[in-house]
This record gives structure tokens, sequence and C-alpha cells, in this order.
């Protein structure tokens, strides 16, 4: 069995600069005066890494609202097909009246008329709802408190936009710069007022960073508390425990799951006590949701023309999440190093969006984060960005094609099919090129400097306990390896050289 201890890995490396290290990024950075200088000192300027990501995050958010400008005035309020035409709509406008927090219901506790009898979200979802809620004037039309409803979400959901940023900026200490793919993800402008995921992807980000930090406890409660507020935010468990396991860390796995079990029942019990139909709508809405926009399933059933049964489908989709589970718990294992944290974190949350019988727009959200510390290449980045874009446009373009009537403006059907494979195809991608770094690991970007894993928190420098196959050992690092490997990926030349 190999030796438990540990890799004596440096932690007072420089701030990597993006534009020496990826051609995308330098090409990109002429438009601000090119690339970093090889003297300069991030600390002669208040302007530092992680304070420029917020200010940009940020500012595409506010772009992403000028958007939705259109909708806001006039074409949510006018009839379907202009909101989608102009590819601005939001559920939060339409759900204020719709889930009753127009007309003062308690979420969980009162009853909806019609089908909905009760908010089909998660407990700290709903929550953030109602607080919102609490914020809008009681006064004027009910178009002029949709709007203010709108209104004070996007603001609160910006202040989750930041802290997002900020922390994927932070997790990575010595590749702030990273949360740049975050900050300008035109996915991020276009999808953060859709719908209230943010939240969640909010935690998620908070605890990663704890993780990052040494702090399971911390990064346990976090998860939980995201889970409270949507459901994937529990599959990161799945790869931390492999990755624990594999170095030996079983103790800390143990404390972060104890946190999440905790904070999530902290969460959820009180409704499930008082309010148990109200609790359990949004589990049994999972399962009885038919097959919809953005999934493979719906180009079967559009393709076929045939109907597909919803327990069939859940079948099946859980027989193919497990599938993908079963491959990446073998990469955990059997690569030839261990993979960082971000990594397979990525690929289990992807592996459910593609198996999943819906792949809303909005869900691009839960990937940004991960795919900013799991791959931080502007080339892949941005081809999954373009994917997800056209996406975007598809979807709008293809519901003002089915509700303009015998005009048929918008997208046809085979039309959104195309875009649907665009942009299913686009994620595979970025699953593809960060499978590549888990198997050949000199690849891998963020460790060119000697790193292993700046978002493994224990698992960083950690030596391995358990491996499957023929996994090659961590070889240990040095000070001279690091600063060699620093000098190469610098372009400095080392002592003596000509």
């Amino acid at each position: 069995m190999p030796s438990t201890e540990d890799i004596a890995v440096p932690k007072d490396r420089p701030v990597v600069p993006p534009t020496r290290r990826d051609r995308i990024a330098a090409a990109g950075s002429e438009l601000i005066g090119g690339p970093i200088g090889r003297w300069a000192w991030y600390g002669t300027s208040r302007l530092t890494p992680v304070r420029v990501v917020a200010l940009v995050a940020i500012g595409m958010f506010a772009l992403g609202m000028v958007q939705k400008m259109p909708c806001y005035e006039w074409a949510w309020f006018r009839g379907a097909s202009s909101q989608y035409t102009h590819a601005c709509y939001s559920d939060i406008p339409h759900l204020f009246l719709g889930r009753g927090f127009a007309d003062g219901l308690v979420p969980y506790f009162d009853q909806l008329n019609g089908d909905m009898q009760y908010l089909e979200y998660p407990v700290l979802t709903g929550l953030f709802m109602e607080v919102a809620s609490w914020f809008t004037p009681g006064d004027g039309s009910i178009q002029h408190r949709e709007q203010m409803y709108w209104m004070v979400n996007a603001g609160m959901l910006m202040i989750c936009a930041v802290i997002i940023a900020v922390c994927v900026a932070r997790t990575h200490r010595h590749r702030p710069w990273d949360a740049l793919l975050l900050a300008l993800a035109p996915a991020l402008a276009l999808t953060a007022t859709i719908n209230w995921d943010l939240l969640a992807v909010a935690l998620l980000a908070a605890g990663m960073l704890m993780w990052s930090r040494g702090r399971p406890l911390a990064f346990g409660i976090l998860i939980g508390l995201a889970t409270a507020a949507k459901l994937y935010p529990v599959l990161l468990l799945g790869p931390l425990l492999l990755l624990c396991w594999r170095a030996g860390r079983l103790r800390e796995f143990g404390v972060a799951l104890g946190g999440t079990a905790f904070s999530w029942l902290l969460v959820n019990l009180p409704v499930m006590l008082f309010a148990p139909e109200g609790w359990k709508k949004f589990y049994t809405f999972s399962q009885e949701r038919q097959v919809d926009f953005g999934s493979f399933w719906l180009i079967i059933t559009q393709r076929t023309g045939r109907s597909l049964e919803v327990d069939t489908v859940n079948t099946w989709s859980m027989v193919l999440m497990v599938l993908a589970c079963a491959g990446i718990a073998a990469l955990a294992l059997a690569a030839p190093r261990r993979p960082r944290f971000a990594q397979l974190a990525f690929l289990v949350v992807a592996a459910f969006i593609l198996t999943n019988k819906v792949y809303s727009p909005q869900y691009v959200l839960w990937l940004i984060p991960l795919a900013a510390l799991a791959r931080p290449r502007w080339r892949d980045f941005l081809i999954w960005q373009a994917c997800e874009v056209m996406y975007f446009l598809g979807i709008w373009m293809y519901l003002a094609y089915t509700t303009s009537g015998d005009a048929h403006k918008g997208l046809p059907t085979e039309g959104y099919q195309l875009a649907i494979a665009l942009h299913l195809l686009g994620t595979l991608y970025l699953c593809a090129v960060v499978v590549r770094d888990v198997l050949l690991p000199e690849r891998d970007g963020v460790r060119r400097d000697g790193s292993d894993d700046p978002s493994g928190g224990v698992l960083d420098g950690a030596r391995d306990v358990f491996v499957l196959g023929r996994a090659a050992r961590p070889r240990a690092y040095t000070a001279h390896t690091v600063e060699a490997s620093q000098r190469v990926s610098w372009g400095m030349r080392p002592p003596g050289a000509v």
C-alpha cells in the first residue's frame, strides 16, 4: 500500500496571468492594452483580480438585465409570442401571480388554485421567492407589481452572481483570473434571471471555496443548504467520496457528509413536519414531469412521433446516470494521477443534466463555475458557450413558432432539434476534454506550475492509499520542481541558459 505521507506542495506560488498561458486570452487582452508585462506587480493597484472579476460579473449581469428590457416593459404582458421573439422570457414575473405571491399565500402551507396545488420548488428556493415578495410593493396594478417582483429578484440574484464570481476567483488561490471565464460567460448574462438557480449555484460555489481551504464541515453545511435550494449539489458528495477514499481522507468526508445532512434537515424538517403535502410537491413533480425542453428524450419523441411513458423515461434516465457515475468512479480510482475535485464535480453534474428528461436553458448556470475550475481554457470554454447561446436563441424561436398560430414565425421543429443536439454536443465536448486532462495529467493547465489540486483542500498534495489498475503514484513536488515548471510556463530561462 502506498505511503500516506503528504506531498510537499508549496502554497506561495505567484498569481498566474492567463495572458501568459492562453493564446485566446492573450489575443482578447489586446482590447485593453495587451498581455500583462513580465515585470508587472499586482500590488500596485486597488483593482485586485478578485475585485476586477466581481466588477465584470456585475457588468455582465447588468447587460443581461438590459437584454430583458423588452419583456420588462411590455412583452411579458402582451401574449406569449412577443416574449419569445425577443428572447427575454423569465419565469419570475409569471410565477409571482401564478404561485400566489401576489395574493400573500405562504409557500407549502397554502394551496394554490388549479392543477398545481402547492409550490413545486425546494424549500430554500421557496423562501428566497417569498422574501423577494416581501420587498415587492403591495399597491399598484398587477403588471407593475410583477415588474417590481422581477426587479427585486434580479437584485438578489445579482448578489448571488457576485458571490459565485468571488468564490471561484478565490478557490484557486494562484489562479484568480480563471474566474473571468465565469464573469464573462454570455450564457450567465442571458439566463441569470430566467429562474432562481443562482441561489443554489452561489451556495455550492461557497462550499467549494470552503473545501479548498480545508474546512469540510463548512463545506458540508453549504452543500446541504444548496441541496435545499436545488437537488443537484448533493451529487458532489459522490466524487468527493471517491477522491477521499483514494487519498485516505475518509474522516474529512464523514465530517462533510454530516454537515450536509444537518443543514439540509435544519431547513427542510420544519416544512416536512408542518406542511408535508406542500414539502413533497417538488419531489412528486420531478417524478411525474413529462419529457420536456432541451433533452435528447424530446428529440426521440418528436422524431418517432410516439410519447414515452414517464416511468419508462425515469427508469432509463436512472440507468444512464448510474452507468455514467460508474464510469466517473472508474476514472477517479484508476486515473494515472488522482483527478482534481473540480474535474469530477463538473463531470457528475454534466452527466446528471445530459441524462435528465429536461435540460432547461438556465441549467447551464450549474456548470459554468465548475467548468471554470475544471477546464480553465478559453478556447474550449467559448466553444461550449457558443453552443449554449445558440440553444438559448433556438428554444425561444421554437416557442415563438409554436405560439404564433398560422403565421409560423420562428424556428420549426427540425431546427429546434438541431439546437438541442448542438448544446448537448457542446456539453459532451467539454466533458471529453476534461476526461482527457484526467487521463493525461501533464496536459492539465492547472497543474503546470506544480499544483496538485488547488480546489482539493485536504486532498491537495495527499498521496494515494488506494488505486485501481496500474495507476501511477503521484511524484513528490519540491521547490526546485515548482520553480522549474514556473520558468517554463512563464517563458523564463533557467539560470545559466543562453
